[in-house]
């Protein structure tokens, strides 16, 4: 069981309330915020398995809203091949070393982001194959650095994925792929003040959003999401050349 100073806590529970406003507002964007910043805190293995504990009850809680948009063929494709890059990515995450692990992490994740950012422009991901990949892609990352996200959305678009349509199959296809990684690996090792605490801020997050939602327009909250990611993911990668 791992203990946590009260300001690692602290640290975590913003990191966590940050990232469930963000998913309410976009749709998106939970593991993008808080993944870098939960690995920064608790180290890549309990960090990557909190992420994604934590996104599966996000990806849940919003299923339960918007299930009826779904499209389950989307899903299937892309959650299949997500799922068979599952042994690829715990074999990494268990053979590279913990100060390694979170400079890669850092590093996918910088470039997942700036990805997304000019993804229209690099038009990959279509059709079938792109379906395949992004799929692949967006498992083997969920594994090991909690962030599945970026290929999904180049995917979606890259194949002009309408977006009511794409967020509300993306919480099912997270839902399958986190609640996936977690009985992989095990719920995560925390003590139940920690684990209570960073509930606490997921539901503080998702009930701050609805209340934003109408408020804040869905590029500006996107847009301070991807700051917020690119500057958690360069502080992961900096505590990883400092040896961890």
């Amino acid at each position: 069981m791992e203990h946590f100073s009260a300001a690692l806590v602290a640290l975590m529970g913003s990191a966590v309330l940050v990232g469930a406003v963000t998913q309410r507002l976009t749709g998106i964007g939970f593991a993008l915020v808080a993944a870098p910043l939960l690995v920064l805190a608790a180290g890549p293995h309990v960090g990557v398995l909190l992420a994604n504990a934590l996104a599966f009850c996000t990806n849940i809680l919003l299923l339960a809203q918007v299930w009826r948009n779904v499209e389950l063929k989307r899903v299937a494709l892309l959650a299949v091949p997500a799922l068979l890059a599952f042994p690829l990515g715990l074999w990494t995450a268990a053979l590279v070393p913990a100060p390694a692990l979170m400079v890669g992490i850092g590093a996918i994740s910088v470039a997942a982001l700036l990805a997304v950012r000019y993804a229209r422009k690099l038009g990959i991901f279509h059709g079938w194959g792109g379906a395949v990949t992004a799929g692949a892609l967006s498992g083997f990352m969920t594994v090991t650095a909690g962030i599945g996200g970026p290929a999904v959305t180049i995917y979606a678009l890259g194949s002009g994925w309408g977006h009511r349509s794409f967020v509300a199959s993306i919480q099912l296809y997270f839902a399958i792929v986190n609640g996936s990684a977690v009985l992989a690996k095990g719920l995560p090792p925390v003590g139940p003040l920690e684990g209570g605490t960073l509930l606490a801020a997921l539901a503080a997050g998702l009930l701050i959003g609805q209340r934003l939602a109408p408020h804040v327009p869905m590029e500006r909250g996107r847009q301070a999401a991807l700051a917020l990611a690119i500057a958690g993911s360069l502080a992961t990668m900096v505590k990883g050349f400092m040896g961890g």
